[in-house]
């Protein structure tokens, strides 16, 4: 049986064998063409054209499953150990719901196990008179309306009712909760919980219960989509990280942002921290600004003039072009609209340094807005697809198919295509943020990329603009044309040669 340490050893593993060496392929992957070939032309469900792949190293879990799950764990820890379910569900959460860690320890050492998770061995019952004193109100009431962990000490229900709500309001640490004797360790099981809280506090027992089974395992993720209620069970197979939910959003596994493949999980963090990163703003602020030579604030110039007055309560006038008192600038210095101070100071080295940092900025704003620009137009295009795709298979295959005379499932060419084209956008997004951390100095392996990406930008745009501009004709076509097999012939085609 494999251990949870097993599967993350795996995990890193199946990492280092992806990622090895940083770079990135977009051409073909080492399994040959099939990596990307997402579109399956034998099948006609458009929802296995887009995960059938990623299929073979995942699955999605509904609430539904996890809560099966969950009970089929406990449920074969309780018969192995011949325990009780309650206590089993305890020894589940304390090991991350890993059924082999809890055999492992169990069987290694059983009395350090029941200590460490607070499990007494034997139950013990609570004293047996008519009235026991609560531990908490230390008021005296009848047995039948005490309750008591397996250490048998006793509370009244309305300090139990207390003591629990309390410890659940608090969050998922309620999972956890201990007797309220201070000095003792047992452990409070769901049983207590369902009988001693109201149905407000044993829902929500119940709720953090089944996220701890997802959030506590190595091999489960929640979907990280807004609004998600499903869950990824990871297996290790083709080494692919991409994972496609039912509520269609696509991610990593490996880091949870969206899907990045082909790029690596590190650029995509570093590409992320920048985009968001107040660094771009300063580097706005060098390329774009002066500082006020007095007291040096940062000054966009909005007017033609070189006469600068710096803004209350500074309010000193300087020389936009060499920084000076303005007071110092007259007809000797080339007059108000024409100073020559600069390009002499700059000849004898005195801004050299300044201007150096300036042009650096300005420099390295200008090459990441170029990426920038081209990274987020692809994610709108991408996302437009969606949107096509979407209508498409809302309404306009319906309407293509009554208008061309071809039954549906004959028209399946058309959504394999715009499947194509979202995947292929989001692949060229992040080609763009790869591109910006190849290192300058790489000039062949920088040209290469470009070639491969300029290629791969080609033919993506035949294939978009024939999906979209093209297929248009025939939506407006009010008989069938005779040429649609052509169209049909040349989109199936574009769409193959990305495979």
């Amino acid at each position: 049986m494999e251990s949870e340490d097993d599967m993350h050893d795996a995990n890193d593993s199946a990492e280092d064998d992806f990622y090895s060496g940083g770079e990135v392929g977009l051409a073909a992957s080492d399994d040959g063409d099939a990596d990307y070939d997402f579109a399956d032309h034998d099948s006609d469900d458009s929802a296995e054209l887009l995960s059938h792949r990623q299929q073979q190293n995942y699955s999605i879990l509904s609430e539904v499953d996890i809560k099966r799950r969950q009970e089929d764990d406990i449920n074969r820890v309780s018969t192995v150990l011949s325990i009780s379910k309650p206590e089993a569900c305890v020894l589940l959460r304390n090991y991350n719901w890993s059924v082999s860690k809890v055999h492992d320890e169990w069987f290694a050492d059983e009395e350090r196990v029941r200590k460490v998770v607070g499990l007494p061995e034997k139950h013990i019952e609570m004293p047996n008179d008519r009235e026991v004193t609560c531990g908490i109100c230390f008021e005296s009431c009848p047995r039948g309306s005490m309750s008591a962990a397996a250490c048998g000490h006793p509370f009244c229900s309305t300090c139990w009712r207390g003591y629990i709500s309390t410890a659940i309001s608090d969050g998922p640490g309620c999972l956890m909760l201990r007797c309220p004797d201070p000095s003792c360790a047992a452990a409070i099981g769901q049983d207590m919980i369902n009988s001693l809280a109201d149905d407000e506090d044993k829902e929500k027992y119940g709720r953090y219960l089944r996220r701890s089974y997802i959030e506590d395992n190595r091999k489960t993720k929640w979907c990280p989509a807004p609004g998600c209620e499903y869950a990824v069970e990871f297996v290790m197979g083709s080494g692919s990280y991409d994972v496609n939910c039912n509520c269609s959003y696509g991610f990593c596994w490996n880091c949870t942002e969206e899907a990045h493949r082909p790029v690596d999980c590190a650029t995509v963090s570093k590409w992320i921290l920048k985009n968001s990163a107040e660094s771009e703003n300063m580097n706005w602020i060098l390329a774009n600004s002066k500082p006020c030579p007095k007291c040096k604030r940062p000054i966009e110039k909005n007017q033609g003039c070189m006469h600068i007055t710096c803004t209350p309560p500074c309010k000193f006038e300087f020389c936009w072009l060499c920084l000076g008192p303005w007071s110092e600038h007259g007809e000797r210095t080339g007059g108000f609209y024409a100073c020559n101070r600069y390009e002499s100071a700059r000849q004898e080295g005195a801004y050299d340094e300044s201007e150096r940092r300036r042009e650096m900025a300005k420099n390295s704003l200008e090459r990441y807005t170029h990426y920038y620009e081209r990274w987020a137009a692809n994610q709108s295009s991408r996302q437009k697809a969606l949107g096509d795709l979407q209508s498409l298979q809302n309404d306009k295959l319906e309407k293509l198919s009554d208008i061309q005379s071809q039954p549906e499932s004959q028209l399946k060419f058309i959504i394999e295509a715009w499947l194509q084209i979202v995947e292929c956008r989001r692949v060229l997004k992040w080609t763009y943020a790869y591109g910006f951390y190849l290192p300058e100095h790489e000039h062949a392996k920088r040209q290469f990329f470009e070639y491969l990406q300029g290629e791969a930008e080609s033919g993506l745009e035949r294939l978009h603009q024939c999906a979209e501009k093209e297929l248009q004709i025939y939506l407006d076509a009010e008989c069938p044309s005779k040429d649609f097999n052509d169209f049909r012939t040349k989109l199936a085609g574009l769409t193959r040669s990305f495979h």
